[in-house]
């Protein structure tokens, strides 16, 4: 319990009808979560306005609403909380709520289109190596310590997020490496937080479908870091020509890391293998298990970010020369067909031809390279033909095939990607739109030696089709019908 006068400290008040010294059992913004002693806020979501249920949580229990517009009709039983912004002010109770949890551990964001959840993995995996308890927020899951949680969101709601940085706290953990997402930037859900660290991987043309044009999508990113503390570290690609845009007018402290340019932290790469990296990482090289250029990137972030988190150099390498990938990104398929199979998250243009490009890179000889590449419905429509064409442009056989069609059909869908296959590729290009026919038959054309991309789903354990789940694992159904083809 918490007396609503304390969960209100820097909340953005306007204007407070009736006691803030009563006490208040749980935080909520979802009006179904609303129950007896509840403080409800009434946010603006982009389906439904909080606004408009305030009268039936008081139903419920609700003893306080915080909300931007006070109704007129009132419950002298309720106090009403008037805000500048509702948003904002619901991470900022949150983290009241929960004792500021983000003040107690080093909160380090991870942020960028490509590479926030190896990095954050990796970060986590690190530091939990080197001996310190540590937390991850990711797209996959959510960890504290070594006990894993069923991740909901990249970024989960504002109180879902100190809730299990509380739980962190509780449980002893000195960091927490967290993927940041640009929705949950513009959602306003880490408002609230102290972030000790932010790191920025890249951007590239992803979530137009939300953000609308790419600009919207790049202040997005680099809010996160305009609102950092003087006291934070603000770590960037200076590789990626937005890298210094995200720095402009932070207050942080500001570094970079670069393979081609100049940078506070550098790393080359001397060996590309499918058995991994031969870096030299600041003047020292070490071997990591990673395979390809994206993450010598990837490695360089958390290699960077440990240093500025004041760990030793020589014991950073030596813990990181011992970690293993993220399970779907790059993850190898290994069976006894003489066929590499590889699965990967990859699901943006710039994503797709990064891997592909690695796998040309590394291949020793004439293998085929046979690409599996769908798109997701509900999201940005226009990368869809783009990245059928890297495909196209990058493999020797392409199967364009269903992802998550979510609400959509998934025909017109691979119709869209279509109109990126040139004249030229069309007879290198099948249409499958049942996703486990299309990686039964990409096995069936592969030899000895050849490698299979399955891309797009990565980790996923699902396929999201007219808004059911539908149990789905391109790394289950790959080794499967690789090892029945090997038989």
């Amino acid at each position: 319990m918490k007396l609503l006068k304390d969960i209100l400290y820097k909340a953005g008040l306007v204007e407070i009808i009736g006691s803030t010294e009563i006490s208040i059992s749980s935080i909520c913004f979802d009006s179904r979560k609303a129950g007896r002693d509840s403080l409800f806020i009434a946010v603006r979501g982009t389906q439904n306005d909080g606004h408009k249920f305030i009268s039936k949580v008081v139903e419920a229990g609700t003893v306080a609403v915080v909300c931007e517009e006070l109704s007129k009709q009132k419950n002298e039983n309720v106090t009403y909380v008037k805000v500048k912004d509702s948003e904002a002010a619901l991470g900022i109770i949150a983290s009241n709520f929960y004792d500021n949890p983000s003040e107690k551990l080093k909160l380090i964001g991870i942020t960028g289109t490509n590479g926030k959840t190896t990095t954050a993995t990796l970060l986590h995996n690190l530091f939990l190596s080197l001996g310190f308890n540590s937390g991850l927020i990711s797209t996959v899951v959510y960890k504290i310590g070594k006990e894993e949680f069923p991740a909901t969101h990249t970024t989960p709601d504002a109180i879902q997020l100190n809730k299990l940085l509380k739980q962190m706290v509780d449980a002893g953990c000195k960091y927490c490496f967290m993927e940041v997402s640009s929705h949950a930037v513009v959602q306003k859900r880490i408002s609230g937080l102290k972030f000790f660290g932010a790191v920025f991987t890249n951007i590239t043309h992803d979530h137009l479908d939300y953000h609308k044009t790419f600009d919207e999508y790049i202040k997005a990113k680099k809010k996160f870091f305009d609102d950092l503390d003087s006291d934070a570290f603000a770590l960037v690609n200076k590789d990626d020509k937005n890298g210094i845009v995200m720095t402009q007018n932070t207050n942080a402290i500001k570094k970079t890391y670069a393979l081609k340019s100049t940078a506070d932290f550098k790393c080359k790469i001397m060996e590309s293998q499918f058995a991994g990296l031969l870096l030299n990482m600041d003047g020292t090289e070490m071997w990591s298990k990673l395979i390809g250029p994206f993450n010598a990137y990837n490695l360089l972030a958390v290699y960077s970010s440990a240093i500025l988190l004041g760990q030793e150099k020589l014991k950073v390498l030596t813990a990181l020369s011992n970690l293993a990938s993220v399970d779907g990104r790059f993850q190898q398929v290994k069976t006894q067909s003489g066929i590499v199979g590889i699965v990967d998250y990859a699901h943006t243009p710039d994503a797709l031809l990064n891997v592909l490009k690695t796998i040309r890179e590394i291949r020793i000889g004439e293998e085929k390279i046979i690409s599996v590449v769908g798109c997701g419905g509900d999201r940005d429509a226009l990368k869809r033909p783009v990245m059928a064409a890297i495909a196209c442009e990058e493999s020797d056989k392409v199967i364009l095939t269903s992802d998550n069609p979510r609400s959509e059909n998934p025909e017109e869908i691979i119709h869209q990607m279509q109109k990126g296959v040139e004249r030229i590729h069309q007879k290198k290009v099948l249409s499958i739109t049942d996703r486990r026919e299309a990686i039964k038959t990409a096995c069936s054309l592969a030899s000895a030696g050849d490698i299979i991309l399955v891309a797009g789903k990565g980790h996923e354990k699902y396929q999201e089709i007219k808004g059911v789940k539908h149990p789905f694992d391109d790394v289950k159904i790959l080794t499967e019908n690789l090892e029945m083809f090997a038989g």
